[in-house]
């Protein structure tokens, strides 16, 4: 009895495994023929045409195709199996599979099993494989508006249509899977800036009178922005030699530079005060220059803040009021000075300091310097954070004002001067006196020995 049921369990383990390796094999060798037929697809649109039977419905009846990619199975022995497919395609995502199993006889159970395993890994390789690559397709051909589509005949770039050929492939060449094309978008051809006229010298040439001259003519009659600004970062360049300086000036050169002071071009107006600020280290030219002086304070006064453009007018006006003959020209901007050395970044802090300072070294402006109004955070900048410069301009612009003060007498004028000026903040405050007392004992031994040095004089 033993013996019997030992055997018994060995032929149905044997049974098991034969079962197990019957269904890999058939997943195997379906899943090879499905992927072949879908080659053959990609190569011959004709060969898929006869492959796949649409439903199709007419006048509201419906039709059935006998497919064969796959859909009749092979039987065994005397069975007979007729398996009948519909599949319709909506979007590539839906799919709908009809079996019909006919009459059977003998071993029908296993002919049915093998038939409704043949339809089902038909099914299961339809929705994978068409469904996926119609939607990698739809997915591929997402274009950005703005650039144009590669590939496409005369510029046009059409997407796929949803549902519209999604269950016809017999029109077109609408491939099942993304073809090796390349997606790359052709290369920018980025406008460039040209000038019309081609600029006889280069910007760093140094240049004798004759030159300087064709440059002045071409700087006058050009409307080019782009001829303009090479013609003054040009006389510019040569400005910075002392013998070009009165060349420029007897050519007649400073009024069409200052005549470019005026245009809107904030570039063109950066490079023109850049050339005038080299001139103007002539005194013979500043002379010619301080005409244009107040337009260029109030619109540097004006235009954006810590811009290139206010920063090449603060450098002009500090070059023009190096001597005390035209400082008067700009007594009425000392309000937007303070203000500009409160609000503006570290450059041009340090900028406007130096412009400041020529005026405290002239005793004649002392009185409308400190009756201004200043902002009380000005204070702020006697403060040990700030670094050497920042600390050694203001140091010098505060010893300046006490010692005209004292030079002047003003001390016992007090009364003259409002809260909010700077004579108040400076002197009658103790605010101010406190600040400096406090960087005695800074860490930077040059800022030390300069408010030791202011300290003696208080």
């Amino acid at each position: 009895m033993g013996r019997t049921r030992e055997a018994g369990c060995v032929a149905a383990g044997v049974v098991i495994g034969a079962g197990a390796c019957y269904c890999v094999y058939r997943l195997t060798w379906g899943r090879d023929e499905n992927e072949k037929i879908w080659d053959d697809d990609d190569e011959d649109d004709e060969e898929e045409s006869s492959d796949i039977v649409e439903t199709r419905i007419e006048n509201g009846k419906g039709a059935k195709a006998n497919a064969g990619m796959g859909s009749e199975a092979r039987l065994q022995g005397d069975s007979k199996v007729k398996a009948e497919v519909g599949m319709v395609l909506e979007s590539g995502s839906y799919v709908k599979a009809e079996v019909h199993l006919g009459p059977q006889s003998g071993g029908g159970l296993e002919a049915k099993a093998k038939a409704l395993f043949s339809t089902l890994k038909e099914q299961a390789s339809a929705k994978v494989g068409r469904g996926a690559r119609l939607g990698t397709i739809s997915g591929n051909r997402t274009l950005a508006p703005s650039l144009p589509c590669p590939g496409g005949r005369g510029g046009g770039c059409h997407p796929t249509r949803s549902g519209a050929r999604a269950g016809s492939r017999a029109s077109g060449k609408n491939k099942g899977r993304t073809r090796g094309k390349s997606t790359r978008t052709p290369a920018t051809a980025w406008p460039v800036r040209r000038g019309k006229f081609n600029f006889p010298y280069k910007i760093d040439d140094i240049l004798g009178a004759p030159d300087l001259q064709k440059v002045l003519n071409i700087l006058e009659r050009s409307n080019d922005p782009f001829i303009q600004e090479i013609a003054l970062v040009t006389l510019g360049n040569n400005a910075a030699y002392s013998f070009n300086q009165n060349a420029i000036r007897e050519l007649g050169g400073l009024p069409i530079i200052a005549k470019l002071i005026k245009t809107k071009d904030l570039i063109i107006r950066e490079k023109a005060y850049n050339a005038l600020n080299n001139l103007s280290v002539n005194a013979e030219n500043q002379g010619k220059i301080k005409t244009y002086i107040s337009q260029v304070c109030d619109d540097t006064m004006i235009c954006r803040l810590d811009s290139a453009v206010q920063m090449a007018g603060l450098r002009l006006l500090t070059n023009m009021t190096v001597t005390n003959h035209y400082q008067h020209l700009l007594s009425y901007s000392f309000p937007d000075f303070f203000a500009l050395l409160f609000l503006g970044n570290y450059f041009t802090k340090i900028q406007i300091m130096k412009l400041i300072i020529n005026f405290t070294e002239n005793p004649a402006m002392t009185r409308e310097l400190v009756s201004c109004k200043v902002p009380s955070e000005l204070i702020s900048l006697f403060n040990k954070e700030w670094d050497r410069e920042i600390l050694l301009n203001i140091l010098t612009l505060f010893e300046n004002i006490n010692d005209n003060i004292k030079s002047e007498g003003l001390a016992s004028s007090k009364k003259e001067f409002s809260r909010s000026s700077l004579f108040f903040l400076f002197k009658e405050s103790g605010v101010c006196i406190k600040k400096i007392k406090a960087l005695a004992n800074h860490n930077d031994l040059v800022v030390k020995v300069k408010v030791l040095k202011v300290l003696t004089k208080l």
